[in-house]
């Protein structure tokens, strides 16, 4: 039950009007430098395009300061980090680094949290490790023996409720404020992003919602003996607590571990990215968070899966065009990309096709190795998020998840072997399921019934048509007319030509009245009246800035691009190596403790 001060607010509330304070401190310079790159001086003046250096200066900034918010705020950056419709390529760069790690609860909030959820330590474990073997935002892992068997116990972080309800809060109010600096496509996709971030955290707070997932995926890979799920034990499990068993392993990304100890590393890389394929095309429901730290190899050589708090589900409608995509990538057909894109709603219909088309011709082409076939799926995603990002488009939050954990698991495929071919591996799989006939035979089966339609259209048409001409020979002919004008095209005519017909006459009357008057106070007067109407009708003409903007993936763009990551990549190799010897570190430390 929330206490309440004398004023009537919740001390939730008290909370979160101090969080919102200290949140507007943290990111108020980099409102106000995005208000400068709307407006250059703030207020007025013509917008300016910072630099690839200047957007990575300030996703940097932007780090610390998620950092420093401490875990809602991590979690927040994490989904950030899958929304290139919401950020710049260059955020998503850095925010992808973004490592939930923190410093360990206190073990008695710990132990308090336990005795609520399962009992007494002592009477409900035979044996129970008080160091943590692995620390997140929301909750931390322990080693425990439960009836003989070794466990891992998976226990919320004390008190973390309060502070996600009080951040809560406080995203939500910032939400209307954020809208007024972006346009319509991208406040959408903010309002979009904060429903779902709310929705998210909740439920990876929610360890019996992961107990529930971790079964169902582990039922779908029964039988599969390349593949390890541990096992949830519901008896000493709740909402806050999540005991499994322990399945030690080699960190996936020790590859010289993996090959001292004999594995195939290109046979791990393909069976990864195949259970993967298998989760997002067939059962529907996936593990959504594939970085290092939750994939192991047991000395045996299958594959093992930790942490299943993050994870999504796939429509099958979704899953249908997610396999046409695939084909159409490895069939290199722009057409069919484009189609898949807009099918699945990641790219408007209104979008300019030609100027995709080359942003796709692009990519492909840069991504291509020696031969014709060899070439990253993960780059071609990368050129696509930047085109999400500049037109802007609106992403559905499974799909974002699928785009994050295709280009992460691309990425530890690559570490597994440098030459994986991600296309080679999706297509065989696509055959080896029978997707690929799937699709020609539904091909078919449309063309045929085009064709069926059509013949039916030779005889139904013509009697249809002389009953028409008839009726207008008659004169007997009454038309209903109903326009759909979603762009307000019509309206906009209509404003411009009131706007107009009151200039004319402003001006008109300005120029009589100081023509035949000898005072000009009336003649001021009706053209201060007269200069607003002027002002509004130059501001209809000026062309939108949508979906219509002049393209900005042209090779010339592409080029300079390009310059100017090569001129930022001296300047980013050495927080690139901070990060590399951070990690190894962490990987080291994690493996042992495995």
């Amino acid at each position: 039950m929330r206490t309440r001060n004398a004023g009537g607010l919740t001390l939730v509330s008290l909370r979160a009007y101090w969080r919102f304070l200290v949140v507007a401190y943290q990111f108020g310079p980099l409102i106000v430098a995005y208000g400068r790159d709307k407006r250059r001086f703030l207020l007025f003046g013509r917008s300016r395009r910072p630099s690839r250096e200047a957007q990575r200066r300030r996703a940097n900034s932007l780090l610390d300061s998620l950092l420093t918010l401490g875990p809602t705020f991590i979690k927040l950056g994490q989904l950030l980090s899958t929304r290139p419709d919401v950020l710049p390529p260059a955020y998503i760069d850095v925010l992808s680094s973004l490592q939930d790690d923190v410093p360990p609860a206190d073990w008695d909030g710990v132990e308090d949290v336990l005795k609520d959820e399962v009992g007494s330590i002592t009477q409900t474990f035979d044996d129970f490790d008080r160091e943590p073997i692995s620390g997140a935002s929301l909750g931390q892992v322990y080693r425990a023996t439960y009836e003989g068997e070794h466990v891992a116990v998976k226990v919320r972080r004390p008190g973390i409720e309060k502070l996600v309800d009080a951040d809560l809060r406080v995203i939500r109010w910032s939400v209307p404020l954020l809208k007024r600096l972006v346009g319509e496509g991208r406040a959408f996709s903010l309002e979009n992003v904060a429903d779902e971030f709310a929705k998210t955290i909740r439920e990876e707070m929610n360890y019996r919602r992961e107990r529930r997932v971790l079964e169902t995926i582990r039922e779908r890979f029964e039988g599969d003996e390349t593949i390890r799920i541990p096992q949830s034990i519901p008896e000493v499990s709740g909402a806050r607590v999540l005991t499994m068993e322990y399945i030690g392993g080699t960190k996936i990304n020790d590859v010289q571990a993996l090959a001292a100890a004999g594995h195939d590393r290109t046979e791990l890389a393909t069976r990864l990215q195949r259970a993967y394929l298998k989760m997002i095309l067939e059962d529907g429901v996936f593990h959504a968070d594939p970085h290092p730290g939750n994939l192991a190899v047991a000395d045996d050589g299958s594959i093992i899966f930790y942490d299943f708090g993050m994870n999504g589900e796939v429509e099958p409608y979704i899953q249908e065009k997610i396999v046409e995509f695939y084909i159409a990538v490895a069939d290199q057909n722009i057409d069919g990309i484009l189609d898949a894109m807009v099918e699945m709603g990641t790219l408007s219909p209104e979008a300019d096709r030609q100027v995709m088309a080359n942003v796709m011709e692009l990519a492909i082409a840069d991504v291509r190795g020696e031969e014709l076939e060899q070439y990253r799926v993960q780059q071609v995603i990368q050129q696509v998020e930047d085109t999400i990002y500049e037109f802007p488009l609106r992403l559905p939050r499974n799909f974002a998840l699928i785009l994050r954990v295709a280009t992460v698991v691309e990425g530890v495929c690559v570490t597994l072997d440098p030459d994986f071919d991600f296309i080679e591996v999706a297509t065989d799989y696509l055959g080896d399921e029978g997707y690929r006939e799937e699709t020609a035979r539904k091909i078919a089966t449309n063309a045929g019934q085009q064709v069926r339609d059509t013949t039916e259209a030779l005889f139904t048409v013509p009697p249809r048509l002389d009953d028409v001409l008839s009726t207008v020979q008659r004169e007997a002919l009454a038309v209903n007319v109903r326009i759909e004008d979603q762009n307000n095209v019509l309206d906009r005519l209509a404003r411009r030509i009131v706007y107009g017909l009151i200039l004319g006459v402003g001006v008109l009357s300005t120029a009589v009245l100081y023509s035949f008057n000898e005072t000009p106070e009336a003649a001021i007067a009706a053209a201060v009246l007269t200069i607003p109407f002027g002002i509004l009708l130059y501001r209809s003409l000026r062309p939108d800035k949508g979906l219509s903007a002049q393209p900005q993936f042209t090779r010339q763009e592409m080029r300079r691009r390009r310059d100017e990551d090569a001129a930022g990549e001296s300047g980013g190799m050495v927080l690139a190596a901070d990060n590399v010897q951070q990690e190894d570190a962490s990987t080291s430390a994690d493996g042992d403790e495995r």
